[in-house]
């Protein structure tokens, strides 16, 4: 399967590639799903489906909190819940998250060609650091931004930028990949090549035809598709 592209420009080949972490690198939705779940069976609510869950994970607690609850961030609770969440997620980071399928080959050939990788996620470093440690991605990655890492997060252009240059790069030389419209406007506005990830969470509110990308994968491999793509500038 061929990437669709949604831009007929060429791109040019990275000097760099960076990945958001949940919903692109890493599947992380079982885990958060386990979280949210056992957050409402412990305030008495009735636990959801996960095909109802894993839409909005990319979207943090707060997203979570308010499909759980159905409650407004401003509302009595709502905090505490959360901070719940978040407590049971720390304690279960990597019961059942995985690389998605394909992906741990992207790293490889990204390693294999000294392409430089990196994360740059709005999870908080508390959260973050630990997991990438579990999953050994710690000593591959280039760098590890999370949201709390600058001073602005996505679709802040400030931390892609900050990855760009702990990897020695320049952004108009790297690939930005996510799963969410946050992601690409913060790496179009860095300026980066864009890359959707469709594979990913993707929540009914965000869809991709909004976001803009410069191209769209399915899957992880077909970014192998897309560096080995003679149409693109070397």
């Amino acid at each position: 399967m061929q990437p669709r592209r949604v831009t007929h420009s060429s791109q040019p080949q990275p000097l760099a590639v960076l990945f958001d972490l949940d919903g692109t690198l890493a599947d992380t939705a079982q885990d958060l799903a386990y979280a949210l779940n056992q957050t409402l069976q412990h305030y008495g609510e009735p636990m959801l489906p996960f095909e109802r869950i894993r839409p909005v994970v990319s979207h943090g607690g707060i997203a979570l909190i308010r499909l759980g609850f159905d409650m407004a961030p401003e509302a009595a609770g709502f905090e505490e819940r959360k901070r719940y969440l978040l407590k049971v997620y720390e304690n279960n980071l990597c019961r059942e998250t995985v690389l998605f399928p394909g992906m741990a080959r992207v790293l490889d050939h990204l390693e294999s060609r000294r392409l430089p990788w990196g994360i740059v996620t709005n999870k908080p470093a508390w959260l973050t650091d630990p997991l990438t440690g579990a999953m050994g991605l710690d000593r591959r990655a280039g760098c590890v931004i999370s949201g709390d890492t600058c001073s602005n997060r996505k679709p802040h252009p400030e931390p892609i930028q900050h990855a760009c240059a702990l990897l020695g790069t320049k952004p108009g030389h790297s690939w930005y990949v996510g799963d969410a419209g946050r992601d690409i406007e913060a790496g179009r506005a860095a300026g980066c090549v864009t890359i959707g990830a469709l594979y990913g969470y993707l929540h009914p509110d965000d869809p991709p035809e909004s976001w803009q990308a410069d191209l769209t994968i399915d899957a992880p491999e077909q970014l192998l598709d897309l560096m080995n793509d003679d149409s693109t500038d070397a």
